[in-house]
Order: structure tokens, then sequence, then C-alpha cells
């Protein structure tokens, strides 16, 4: 996005909000949200900060009535920004520039109202330092009218640049060769057994069951998953992993993915011990499963772009995917659940290429190691 000014505009506060507009973008990676209709104020986005919304307004406000106005204009956006970003709470920050009305300090839940007049209203006000603490001093700049113009743009549309192309490497899709190679897999594995008459023997010897596991034949928590019971059962979960597995692995990585995958047909099958009691589980759905619980961890984090996928695709097609297996007979759905919780959870602990923390990635890798430590105990237990 570029922005134009006119020379003649750069007076003082102005050039207060140019400087807010490079400071947001530049420094604490906002984005500007586009609005049809709104007029003289900026509205810019970063969902991984506290105040997940910033409004830069130049409008004046002149009394209670257009106050209140303002207020539920607000509102009504945000809303609407939060259905499309799966956002339950949203922060918004509202810094008046321009307005005779002393908005600061009205009580208004999840929307913070603030008078700065000038630039060093800022390193006064406690709201400000308080989320911001670098302001003050990232707002300082040694150039002035035009030239301070210039900078500001330049740099903004410098920033705008490699955010793109971030945003293009992420989404850019590659060949999904991981996907093929687990699809190739699962194939032959069904077709070499059964064009030798051996269907049979073959899944009693790597199928998943409890009494076999109590004998010590733990790799059946790593084959089970790659077993499939009949052709149909073969065609439904090979569709699947084709559908989700070419987008995730491009999302993801090849290794990152593949590790998903393997720990998604571990959980799965911990899970499924629990509750499998005499009943005998195979099949790749739980691995599957734990590919959607990634798409979702995945979808949040970019949930900008994938807000409205997630809303009215993943998540509805997760939650019917549960709700038919628990109505039908015969679907394993707590490998289903130990899938998809396990698949969220690593999903955290190998990280996002520009979104996730070390901090977050050492608690998805706590809470992992916990998760499949709670798994394997339980299903020795009962």
């Amino acid at each position: 996005m570029k922005y134009e000014i006119n020379e003649s505009a750069l007076d003082e506060k102005n050039t207060l909000v140019l400087k807010l507009l490079h400071y947001f973008i530049t420094k604490r990676n906002y984005n500007p949200i586009i609005l049809q209709g709104v007029e003289n104020e900026i509205w810019l986005e970063n969902l991984e900060e506290n105040y997940k919304i910033v409004r830069i307004v130049s409008s004046d406000i002149l009394n209670e009535e257009q106050f209140g106005f303002d207020i539920f204009k607000t509102k009504r956006i945000v809303k609407k920004i939060k259905i499309k970003t799966i956002t339950f709470k949203i922060n918004t920050l509202s810094i008046f520039i321009n307005t005779n009305y002393d908005v600061e300090g009205q009580p208004t839940k999840d929307i913070t109202c603030l008078k700065i007049e000038k630039e060093e209203d800022l390193a006064r006000n406690k709201v400000i330092t308080n989320a911001f603490p670098d302001i003050p001093k990232k707002l300082e700049s040694t150039e002035e009218g035009f030239q301070l113009f210039m900078k500001i743009t330049k740099d903004i549309n410098i920033h705008n640049v490699s955010d793109n192309k971030k945003v293009e490497e992420i989404f850019k899709q590659k060949y999904p060769i991981i996907t093929y190679i687990l699809l190739t897999l699962n194939i032959l594995i069904f077709l070499i057994p059964y064009l030798f008459n051996e269907s049979d023997l073959f899944i009693e010897k790597f199928c998943l069951y409890n009494k076999y596991i109590d004998l010590g034949e733990y790799y059946r928590v790593i084959t089970a998953p790659f077993i499939h019971a009949n052709i149909f059962h073969l065609l439904f979960n090979g569709y699947a992993l084709y559908i989700i597995g070419i987008q995730l692995e491009s999302f993801l990585g090849k290794f990152k993915y593949l590790i998903v995958y393997l720990f998604g047909c571990l959980t799965a099958s911990f899970m499924s011990l629990i509750f499998l009691g005499n009943n005998v589980s195979v099949g790749a759905s739980g691995a599957i499963f734990a590919l959607m619980g990634s798409l979702v961890y995945f979808g949040y984090h970019y949930r900008v772009y994938l807000g409205n996928i997630m809303r009215t695709q993943i998540i509805p097609l997760i939650i019917t995917n549960l709700l038919l297996g628990f109505a039908i007979q015969g679907i394993d759905n707590y490998a289903h659940i130990g899938g998809l919780i396990g698949g969220l959870l690593i999903t955290m602990a190998l990280g996002l290429k520009y979104k996730t923390t070390t901090f977050e990635k050492i608690n998805g890798y706590i809470l992992s190691i916990i998760y499949v430590a709670f798994l394997i105990i339980m299903s020795q237990v009962v």
C-alpha cells in the first residue's frame, strides 16, 4: 500500500499521524485495514499484540453525541473483524489527534480512547508507554517536512514489500512429495497383501489390538495407521490425505509436515488404546485428523488470510466428522480426537515461519511431551 499526502498539508498534527503510522507498521508489524466509507481515520491490525486494533483518528469530536456515535461505529466494525478472524476478544486503541472533546478516560469496554494533541503527549500517557514503551524514542527524527514524509513513505513501502514477500513465500504452492509418498505407502501396504491373498493375516500381524500391545508389540502403534480394512476405507482416507495433505505440506514444509503426520499416528494410536477394549483399530484417519489439528493452528495464526475458510470450511468439517464418528458404529473416533490434539500441539512445538515465538515453541514441546506421557500411562492403566 502506498501513502500520498500533499506537502503543504504537513502541519504538526499530520506529521504526528505519519510518524504514528510509520511506527505501528514498521516497528510493531501492524497492517492497514481497508474499510469502505471510513474517512479521516486509519485502522491498523496486529492480532499478536495486546491492542489488536489501533485507530488513528483525525476527525474532530466536539461533543458526547459524536463520541457515542464513534464508539458505536467502532464496535460495529470490530464485530465484523472478530467474525472474519475468529477472534473472541479484540482490544482496540483509538488515538484521537484532532479533537476538542476529552475522550480520554471515557469508560468503554474493550475500546481505549486517548486524546493525543502533540508528540510530547505520548511520553506522558501511561496507556501508551505501558503498551508501547519504545514509542517516544522511535518517533524521534532528524528529518522535517517533506524529507520526513519521503523517509516515512519509503520505509512503509519497503516494509510492505517485505511482508508481501513473506506471505507469498508461505502460501506459494510447493510440490507435495511427502503427501505422494504417504499415499503410495498406504496403497502399496493395502495392495500387496491383497494380491497375495494375505490381507487378514497382515491385518492381524500389524493392527492395533490391546492384547498384542500387552505382549510388548509396541510397533503396532505406528503400523496400524498405515493399514486399511477394505478398499472403501483406503479410498476415503486416501482422498482426505490428498486434499488436506497437499495444502498443509505446502504451508508447513516437508519435514514439519512429516513430523506432524507421524506424531499424529502415535497420539491417535495411544488414545485409541485407552478406549479400544477388545476391538481392533486400523487406518490413517487419526493421522489425517492430526493434519486437521495442524491446519487449525496454522489457520489461526494466518487468520487474516484464512479466517473465512477456517470459519466456513475447516472447523465445520472437523466438527461434522467427529459427530459422525460418534454416531456411526465401527469408527474409532477416539483415534480421531487423539490425532487432532496431537497435530495441534506438535505444530505449536515445531513452529510456523514468521509467526511462532521461541516461547510458544518451548510451550509446544512441553505440552506435547506431557500429552504423550499421559496417553501412554493411561493406555497402560486400562
